[in-house]
């Protein structure tokens, strides 16, 4: 059996749930993820087209965010002209079950949330 590890929420430095969190729950990190874990390595042009409406400064930062964070790894080939690619580190590859379920849970509740938000009048 799996013991649960005791973890302070209250405090925003050492809380590991709200630390990972932070810093790939935005809206574009947990999208780039994905986007890397269906087809890898991607170049930065082929990431943006996948995504679509990420501008590209906020793709820039995003990667750079997730590999400061040891999930992408960046690749630059000394070739002219240069070429960069992006892929899943172990680290990414081991989130993407985690990822995946959300997907789903999302896929299967997205109807009962729009039409409570609707209901609620929150949008």
């Amino acid at each position: 059996m799996r013991q649960e590890k005791i973890v302070d929420l209250a405090n925003s430095e050492n809380c590991p749930v709200r630390n990972v969190l932070d810093r790939f729950g935005d809206k574009w990190s947990t999208l780039i993820l994905l986007v890397l874990g269906r087809k890898e390595p991607l170049r930065f042009g082929a990431i943006h087209r996948s995504i679509g409406t990420i501008s590209q400064k906020m793709l820039t930062v995003s990667l750079k965010k997730l590999e400061a964070d040891g999930l992408v790894d960046r690749t630059v080939f000394a070739e002219v002209p240069p070429r960069v690619e992006y892929c899943l580190t172990e680290r990414g590859k081991s989130l993407l079950p985690v990822l995946q379920q959300l997907v789903d849970w999302a896929n299967e509740h997205m109807e009962d949330i729009r039409a409570s938000r609707a209901a609620s009048g929150v949008d």
